[in-house]
């Protein structure tokens, strides 16, 4: 399970990768995490209107259905000029984010 664990975290760390790149003169206006042993939160804005928060948790702790579940969103204003934002979910059945601009495809079915 711990496995799964370490799936779980770096695809998410993917997904951090490939969002749009920063601008290299934003400047962070909040940052705050914390870091427990069974969870974490983080938020994160900057200057050029980009936010970020999660929040993850263990689940069945010391059992072999042990997981973590992580909930958050992310929203960046586009070279449209309007803000996009995903809210997604990230469990023991994937990577599952929701957005006006997003299709609506059913997973798993």
């Amino acid at each position: 399970m711990k496995c799964a664990v370490a799936i779980v975290f770096a695809a998410l760390f993917a997904v951090v990768l490939a969002a749009p790149a920063p601008d290299a003169d934003a400047q962070i206006l909040r940052l705050e995490s914390d870091v427990q042993p069974e969870g974490y939160n983080f938020a994160l804005e900057t200057s050029d209107g980009k936010k970020h928060e999660e929040q993850g948790q263990l689940k069945n702790v010391g059992t072999e259905q042990e997981a973590i579940v992580v909930r958050g969103s992310y929203s960046f204003v586009a070279d449209d000029g309007q803000t996009y934002t995903v809210n997604y979910i990230a469990d023991e059945n994937g990577f599952q984010p929701e957005g006006a601009h997003l299709p609506n495809v059913p997973i798993g079915n």
